[in-house]
């Protein structure tokens, strides 16, 4: 299926790795230039040759800390030909309310909600000028979870989500698609990570991490790319009907959540 994305210009935070450098790959191969922002220079580098080598397409990398928000106005004036927002950038911490202090509430908060906030702000009003965009926000199944493990996480998804939803209610009066993707627990180097160390204090070896997801349908983690696959479908000519739409992609669990 020929997704009708190329010429087009995206701009992906948190695009250097995980589920932003999957998304910037999958663009990429739809012939979409792109536009990479993460704190980490060198992995960017990596990224940029790595997709330029791969898409023939042009790649371009910002190092940004967008929990700033004079950076994400700096961006939108140095890219106002960007034709689609993925809004990737941000971690949150888990924790019960009691384990997730002030200081780290507002840290991950700066970053995931305000960051995304303030981006699709800035964007929205260059777009708008130049008559229509898509938005992407990656969000997580958090919301629907409700996960008291996860509280700091819970309330960022559910307020994102509740914030895709609204603005993409009525976007389309401005030519602007807004949707959001949330996923489930998704093979990232900082998933695997922290389950192998999970595992390593489980079972006494890291490498049996996939036992942990074990009740999860499909008994398996997602996979980055198949993420990916749905952000380009979302932003491509072939949605042009999706606005104000959060799709859950998580093999039904939080279908489950509550049974």
């Amino acid at each position: 299926m020929d997704l009708e994305l190329k010429g087009k210009t995206a701009l992906i935070t948190g695009g250097s790795r995980g589920i932003g450098r999957a998304v910037a790959q999958a663009l990429a191969s739809e012939g979409c230039n792109v536009v990479l922002t993460s704190r980490n220079a060198d992995e960017l580098a990596k990224a940029k040759a790595d997709i330029g080598k791969q898409a023939g397409v042009t790649v371009r990398t910002v190092a940004a800390d967008l929990a700033d928000s004079a950076t994400v106005g700096r961006l939108s004036k140095e890219f106002p030909e960007i034709d689609i927002l993925v809004n990737n950038a941000g971690a949150i911490p888990g924790g019960a309310l009691g384990d997730v202090d002030d200081a780290k509430w507002r840290t991950a908060w700066d970053l995931k909600v305000f960051g995304t906030i303030n981006m699709t702000r800035s964007f929205y009003a260059s777009m708008k000028t130049r008559g229509g965009g898509v938005i992407v926000n990656v969000i997580g199944n958090g919301a629907q979870t409700r996960d008291p493990d996860y509280i700091c996480g819970v309330t960022a998804n559910a307020g994102l989500t509740a914030f895709t939803e609204s603005l993409g209610s009525r976007s389309l009066r401005d030519g602007i698609r807004v949707v959001g993707v949330s996923p489930g627990p998704v093979a990232t180097g900082r998933l695997i990570g922290l389950v192998e160390k999970r595992a390593q204090e489980k079972f006494g070896d890291a490498a049996r991490w996939p036992e942990l997801f074990s009740n999860v349908p499909g008994g398996r983690v997602g996979k980055p790319e198949e993420i990916a696959a749905m952000v380009a479908f979302l932003v491509s000519p072939r949605s042009s009907y999706t606005s104000g739409a959060v799709i859950t992609l998580d093999a039904g669990v939080s279908s489950r959540a509550g049974l």
